[in-house]
């Protein structure tokens, strides 16, 4: 992560990834965190309505990051870190954006939390380091496990033209985002969705990407009411447009099928 050589040609292929993500056809299927969830879990995650206090400050960092907004991190990592993630998580929600916002926003945001964590420490603040993530396979292996993770999120095997035209973005999909981010277990993955909704959200042009992980998020076992909470937390967060977005992808959702 601390290579910065050729920022803007891996800031173009980490957009690229994500663009690839709006051709997922996301089916239902049974909601999934870090482990497969018993019928007795899932039950209990369609009842929810609301975000737990720690999740509701994943979206808040993950839009100021997309957007740069160093003021506004700031204030949304001592949020998150106030209420609950740890230094692990916190880390790991920056290091997942780069897929999603480019390499040069999640390096910005990595240094803003080390000054962040600087500063707590100096006030007398003691934050858990949390969890070092455990090993990721590679070669054949990475990559089986990157299709299965990539199945399902996406509800179905996900190809189609653009795969066929450009197979690199297919492997690097498979092996790289759904395989090596989304195999380590620093976070769940409802935590990694509400990162990867609120970075969309605050970005323009990006509208089908985030009706796909609006999807995805209730492929995960995120509930629409807990949805609509992300969004209001965004409004009430300093960031308007990305509710707005938030809103409007959530009422796709339904349009296009049975809400949660």
């Amino acid at each position: 992560m601390s290579s910065t050589r050729h920022p803007e040609i891996l800031k173009n292929l980490a957009l690229g990834l994500a663009a690839a993500l709006s051709l997922a056809a996301a089916a239902s299927i049974p909601s999934f965190a870090a482990t497969p969830a018993t019928s007795t879990t899932r039950n209990a995650m369609n009842t929810e309505q609301k975000l737990s206090s720690k999740q509701q400050t994943i979206p808040p960092i993950a839009a100021a990051t997309a957007i740069g907004d160093m003021q506004q991190l700031n204030t949304a990592l001592n949020a998150g870190l106030d209420a609950g993630l740890d230094i692990s998580e916190a880390k790991e929600i920056l290091v997942q954006l780069y897929a999603y916002a480019g390499f040069p926003r999640s390096l910005n945001a990595l240094g803003e939390l080390m000054k962040v964590l600087d500063a707590r420490k100096q006030r007398g603040v003691k934050d858990e380091p949390g969890r070092v993530a455990g090993p990721v396979p590679t070669g054949k292996e990475l990559l089986a496990l990157g299709t299965a993770n990539q199945t399902t999120l996406s509800g179905a095997p996900v190809k189609g033209p653009l795969f066929e035209f450009a197979p690199a973005i297919d492997k690097y999909l498979k092996t790289h985002l759904f395989g090596d981010i989304f195999a380590r277990d620093t976070l769940d993955w409802q935590s990694r969705e509400l990162a990867t909704v609120g970075a969309l959200a605050a970005m323009q042009g990006v509208e089908s990407q985030l009706s796909s992980h609006i999807r995805i998020s209730t492929n995960v076992g995120l509930t629409v009411p807990q949805l609509r909470h992300a969004a209001d937390v965004l409004a009430e967060r300093g960031h308007a447009e990305a509710a707005t977005r938030a809103r409007v992808a959530i009422r796709k959702h339904i349009a296009d099928g049975p809400g949660r």
